[in-house]
């Protein structure tokens, strides 16, 4: 928790509350239903919060923007970043019920009003959102060819609208078949932690 505050120093008391309330409720979910791997529930704060709001450092989304977080698993990025913008609307999609079940109860003890969750295959959905999110669902290129279509045309934010993903490790060979045009931002440049040293957000819009 103290990473958060760390980062993000203008939380409101509200926001403190919410984040400080994650811990215990992914505790208690995790014990229920595994979204988190169980030896990764300790390091719940950088590996799943702190690295979802990553995103929030190279954007500070307007409120009437219109994001999809898809393949969510247990909330993730969705539910750090609405914390973060109360004002801006998440759809939170997974196909697994008992993810979306944990997302609907989290979201609902927090009193996030801007969550939906959704239980459907993403790749189903048809409205159109400014940005889509995700943390290393698929391979990269399907999951752009997939979800591309979503992605509205009207520009509401300092980015082009489009796609926002978490992701670790060596993807050259996956970059060369994006499509569209992309831009790569070291997550290390935001964050001290060594966790963060190969993952990095890939924005990828339209040309």
């Amino acid at each position: 928790m103290n990473s958060i505050k760390k980062y993000f120093p203008d939380l409101s008391g509200h926001q403190v509350s919410q984040f400080r309330q994650l811990g215990d409720l992914y505790a208690i979910w995790n014990s229920k239903i595994n979204v988190i791997s169980r030896k990764d529930i300790d390091h719940l704060y950088i590996h799943h919060v702190l690295y979802s709001l990553s995103i929030a450092k190279i954007i500070s989304f307007s409120p009437s923007t219109r994001i999809m977080d898809a393949g969510t698993g247990g909330g993730f990025p969705g539910i750090p970043l609405a914390i973060l913008f109360p004002d801006t609307d998440f759809t939170l999609v997974d196909s697994i019920a008992k993810k979306v079940q944990v997302v609907v109860k989290i979201a609902d003890e927090l009193g996030l009003n801007n969550v939906h969750p959704v239980r459907e295959r993403f790749e189903n959905l048809k409205q159109s959102y400014d940005f889509i999110i995700g943390r290393a669902v698929s391979p990269l290129p399907g999951f752009c060819n997939v979800l591309m279509d979503n992605i509205s045309s009207e520009r509401k934010n300092e980015i082009p609208n489009g796609i926002l993903y978490l992701k670790g490790g060596e993807f050259g060979e996956e970059l060369k078949q994006l499509p569209g045009k992309f831009k790569i931002y070291e997550i290390s440049l935001f964050y001290q932690e060594p966790f963060f040293q190969t993952k990095k957000i890939i924005h990828i819009y339209s040309g």
